[in-house]
């Protein structure tokens, strides 16, 4: 499936997590897609940890403001109200508590709820951002990401091998072939994408699942 159409699909599908009102801090790279995909009936706030709250969907091609960007470098929109602040009150309100649910990208996810999502030894990085504080600040963290990294090979594991973000703090993982949450029984199947069987799934998922009797599909 296209990159494209992949970002998409997850996007529609996490945007269905979203409760009227939520507070959410949207990664960068794929995570960003569900601002473009919020239901009509709720309200959601968007924040960005460069220091706005009140991010909109991404600007169409030609209509940039280079003013406007995330923490990422992106070119964004601010809603009606929007409101800007200083690195320390951004980070003020993610360490506090404040932010209902932030969604992230990931290296690497277990079935035991651990992230890895800053760096891979041996390659240049910029360092954690903004990471650390999200994943254990945020009442809730849903990573959104490929099933499978670019080699084919799984990155929902039984145990991180890359340096980990985070302990025990993932909720949900939402992938172009799954959804699917950590539970203290272990990682529970939630809905699978459509025209993807049980048997390709566990193919390309390492980590151990339990697939409930009753299993409905998403982006279909």
């Amino acid at each position: 499936m296209d990159k494209a159409l992949i970002k998409k699909k997850i996007g529609i599908r996490i945007a269905q997590e979203l409760s009227d009102g939520d507070f959410v801090n949207l990664g960068i790279g794929l995570p960003t897609e569900v601002a473009n995909h919020i239901p009509e009936e709720i309200e959601v706030f968007f924040q960005s940890e460069n220091g706005i709250m009140g991010v909109g969907a991404a600007p169409k091609p030609g209509s940039e403001d280079k003013d406007l960007i995330n923490a990422g470098g992106g070119y964004i929109t601010v809603k009606r109200g929007a409101s800007y602040f200083d690195t320390c009150l951004s980070f003020a309100i993610i360490r506090g508590g404040h932010i209902d649910m932030t969604v992230l990208g990931a290296l690497q996810v277990d079935q035991h709820g651990n992230l890895a999502n800053w760096m891979i030894p041996g390659k240049l990085v910029p360092g954690m951002g903004g990471a650390m504080d999200l994943v254990t600040g945020a009442k809730r963290v849903i990573i959104a990401m490929e099933h499978c990294d670019k080699y084919g090979k799984a990155k929902i594991l039984k145990s991180c091998t890359l340096p980990l973000t985070a302990k025990g703090q993932v909720s949900l993982i939402v992938t172009d072939k799954a959804v699917m949450e950590i539970t203290g029984q272990g990682l529970l199947l939630k809905e699978i994408a459509a025209g993807t069987t049980i048997e390709e799934l566990k193919a390309c998922t390492e980590a151990d699942l339990l697939i409930p009797d009753h299993l409905p599909t998403f982006g279909d």
